[in-house]
């Protein structure tokens, strides 16, 4: 399969085309127009500092049903504990920069750049992106982001100081959106901790399918603020 090269035209070839390993198009911009038509057709860009933009639409897919959440007995004494303060978009700059510079073990360098850090802030500032965030102390310890649309939401990455803690951002994020009746979190790549935690994988068309039923809903849009306290986000329309 060609990798396709976009042009300044907001276009995506269907994610059906892409190249075995997922790579669709390569080129394009960050501009908010252009991520939303990307996340509404099942596609996220995904490279690092040097390289052109490159975009990607896996197969299979991992996902992460919200009734299908499952939590060790770890996690749920730390649930229990109410260790951590969570909240939603007070934060989201600090997340997303957060996430770029933690390190990790099993990656040598980040793949969100200044130029994904100011796209995806831009995001966030019009209402589709979002931060969900873990505090001990008033010092910011773990957090998520990730894009809203419909009743889809799409983790981009998350990061945590202390353990657990970016753990219990997810799971906060999780009980909220089923509150929502959301009907999918596109997790994107499998990894074994989301695998523990019920994320599963499934097909690229299966995938879209779904995601064309969520779309029909209209998106949760704007700011996501504590509605309880009971560390779980909650929001308005």
């Amino acid at each position: 399969m060609p990798v396709y090269r976009l042009s300044s035209e907001l276009i995506f070839p269907p994610p059906d085309l892409a190249m075995k390993e997922g790579l669709l198009a390569v080129g394009g911009d960050l501009s908010v127009s252009r991520l939303l038509l990307a996340y509404a057709n099942g596609i996220f860009p995904w490279y690092s500092s040097g390289e052109p933009i490159l975009w990607w639409s896996p197969d299979p897919r991992l996902v992460l049903y919200p009734g299908e959440l499952t939590l060790s007995r770890r996690l749920n004494r730390t649930l229990r504990q109410g260790r951590f303060q969570v909240t939603c978009d007070r934060a989201f700059e600090q997340v997303i920069r957060k996430c770029a510079s933690v390190p990790r073990s099993d990656q040598d360098g980040t793949w969100i750049t200044e130029e994904m850090i100011f796209a995806y802030t831009e995001l966030h500032r019009a209402g589709f992106a979002h931060s969900i965030e873990t505090w001990q102390n008033s010092r910011l310890v773990g957090g998520i982001y990730g894009v809203s649309l419909g009743r889809c939401f799409f983790g981009e990455s998350m990061f945590h100081r202390v353990s657990d803690a970016s753990t219990v951002a997810l799971v906060s994020l999780v009980r909220q959106v089923a509150e929502w009746h959301f009907d999918l979190i596109d997790c994107q790549v499998t990894t074994n901790h989301l695998l523990r935690m019920g994320a599963r994988e499934i097909s690229r068309d299966r995938f879209l399918r779904q995601l064309n039923r969520s779309l029909k809903y209209p998106t949760r849009r704007g700011k996501w603020i504590l509605e309880n306290d009971d560390n779980v986000c909650g929001g308005k329309k």
